[in-house]
């Protein structure tokens, strides 16, 4: 039976080609051209404005299930860039430290602040760079996402769950943003900044951000006097007094800087604060001059 079908369907196609000859109205005898082409495969690539209810390092696709940002969650996509040159023609996402990844950790900064208002280390706020997947990148993924997130504390690295988009966050009243502390010291060590009001009794109060210079971590954290220096220039700017000798009497200084991973990847930015340490302070110093900040 098998072979007398196979037979049947042999002539029938023979008898197609025969009577072919006359074109049927409508057709033009080209099988294929009406056939639309097949779409390109399209790389998936994260969308921006969205938020997250976990934090990544690694772009996983299994793992992207983005949220509305007013629903609870822990990190903010502000954008998504495009790894190009020598970056992108790696065989493997860009490691810590590398070139490509310090592209895109400047690119995120910029971003953070243009959505935020503001430095984002200037805020109890933390950023994130985050990559595709090996095998994405292997498929031809080159995009790179910024989440930003709030986070618990000055000391403490830990994401806060929270609602809301962080766009203007450190914009009017700002309620992240790092204004005034009491820090608490022992032996010349801080091991605590705890926020307060500004009207009520405090110690320190954050003045900006030094960007310091390209290099090594190592020589970074040897220079500690540099780094003091380049804060009491911030603090001498922030209060409206004389950058000059004097300013060592004026105020002290505290300074959070990037952890050896951050630093690598092209994080410069040094939190500098002032600190009186044989007085309370009950308000912002911020223009205050030589009478609210004075020689002691």
């Amino acid at each position: 039976m098998r072979r007398w079908w196979t037979a049947a369907t042999v002539g029938a196609v023979a008898v197609l080609a025969l009577t072919g000859c006359a074109t049927p109205a409508g057709t033009d005898r080209d099988l294929t051209d009406d056939w639309p082409a097949p779409a390109a495969p399209q790389m998936f690539v994260p969308a921006a404005g969205v938020c997250h209810s976990s934090v990544q390092d690694v772009g996983y696709l299994t793992a992207y299930h983005p949220v509305d940002c007013a629903l609870s969650h822990r990190t903010e996509t502000v954008h998504v860039g495009t790894l190009t040159g020598a970056a992108a023609d790696r065989t493997t996402p860009p490691p810590a430290g590398s070139a490509g990844m310090r592209a895109a950790r400047a690119e995120c900064d910029g971003k953070a602040e243009e959505v935020l208002g503001g430095d984002w280390r200037s805020g109890r706020l933390g950023l994130n760079v985050v990559l595709p997947s090996p095998q994405a990148w292997g498929g031809g993924a080159r995009w790179f996402r910024c989440d930003l997130s709030e986070q618990t504390s000055l000391d403490e690295a830990g994401v806060q769950d929270r609602t809301g988009s962080l766009r203007g966050a450190l914009t009017g009243a700002a309620p992240l943003a790092h204004r005034c502390f009491n820090p608490t010291v022992r032996a010349d060590d801080v091991r605590e900044m705890v926020p307060v009001a500004c009207t009520s009794k405090h110690r320190a109060e954050f003045v900006g951000i030094w960007q310091a210079p390209d290099t090594s971590y190592d020589a970074f954290t040897r220079d500690t006097r540099k780094v003091h220096r380049a804060c009491r220039t911030l603090i001498a700017r922030y209060a409206r007094v004389p950058d000059n000798g004097d300013m060592q009497y004026r105020a002290g200084t505290i300074y959070y800087h990037p952890f050896e991973r951050e630093w690598r990847n092209g994080n410069r930015g040094v939190q500098c604060f002032l600190w009186v340490s044989d007085r309370n302070l009950t308000r912002s110093v911020k223009g205050a001059g030589t009478k609210g900040l004075p020689v002691t």
